[in-house]
């Protein structure tokens, strides 16, 4: 299994981060791809990813963090993107978390750094990591603009309607879902896993947030894409092992294989 979506860097895991990828490993997590928040985190980003063989990272502004950002710190922000991912080497496998939140302020300037992010990927040739909350009605055609079909990407913890599947297949994206497929009585994301093609499928923690149902009340963390992928199972009326598969496959053809050890051991 890969959790294609975990702030594994976050201040949440500071006392126990090994202990949680141990964790992880042990249940058949072979890889863990964590998105940066802002700038400013980016460079302990790079030191976990080389602390550690099954992380993989990529470089982005996510959209929530767009009214806290300090003065310049995401300033000629394609140069910065590009220039990390390329010093980053293997590490880095894809640009983001970015895109649009409708419940965070300053929509003008969360537009024109997702733009910035896309010409980022395109520069990059890497698949874009996105956030879209609360914005589906202007985030596919800003997609289309600076035509992301070009790289493709992810739709991290997609909450678009099923309708609204093809409409990103078409902009050349896949689709991850994290814990609210697990929730009791879950009928929007349900609806889309259903109708999601099997090459675009992907599933995620977003840990710490967005906890399995099995485990409501707990920090979330990696190991528990296996709950995930039980609900992914659910929704589709086959079997867990089947999910793993086909999600892992998906995430290996588009970041690369986990398994191999990026910093060159």
């Amino acid at each position: 299994m890969i959790d294609t979506h975990c702030h594994l860097d976050v201040a949440a895991f500071d006392g126990d981060r090994d202990e949680v990828l141990g964790r992880a490993s042990r249940v058949g997590v072979v890889g863990v791809l964590v998105p940066a928040i802002r700038p400013a985190t980016w460079p302990g980003l790079v030191e976990l990813g080389r602390a550690q063989p099954l992380v993989r990272i990529a470089f982005g502004v996510h959209p929530q963090a767009v009214p806290e950002l300090s003065a310049g710190e995401a300033d000629d922000l394609v140069a910065q993107i590009v220039r990390a991912t390329v010093d980053a080497g293997p590490l880095a496998v894809a640009v983001g978390e970015c895109g649009l939140d409708g419940a965070t302020g300053e929509q003008a300037r969360q537009e024109e750094l997702l733009r910035a992010h896309v010409r980022a990927a395109r520069e990059l040739g890497k698949p874009l990591l996105l956030h879209i909350l609360r914005a589906h009605d202007v985030a596919p055609r800003l997609l289309r603009e600076e035509r992301a079909h070009e790289v493709g990407g992810v739709m991290h913890s997609y909450s678009g309607s099923p309708e609204l599947v093809g409409v990103y297949r078409d902009l050349g994206m896949a689709f991850s879902f994290a814990g609210p497929v697990t929730y009791p009585n879950a009928k929007k994301p349900v609806a889309a896993v259903r109708v999601v093609p099997d090459e675009l499928l992907l599933a995620e923690t977003d840990a710490p947030d967005q906890t399995p149902a099995p485990h409501r009340g707990k920090r979330c963390e990696p190991a528990f894409v296996a709950d995930v992928i039980d609900g992914l199972a659910a929704a589709r009326a086959t079997t867990p092992p089947r999910i793993a598969e086909l999600t892992t496959a998906n995430a290996r053809r588009l970041f690369g294989d986990f398994a191999i050890d990026s910093r060159g051991r």
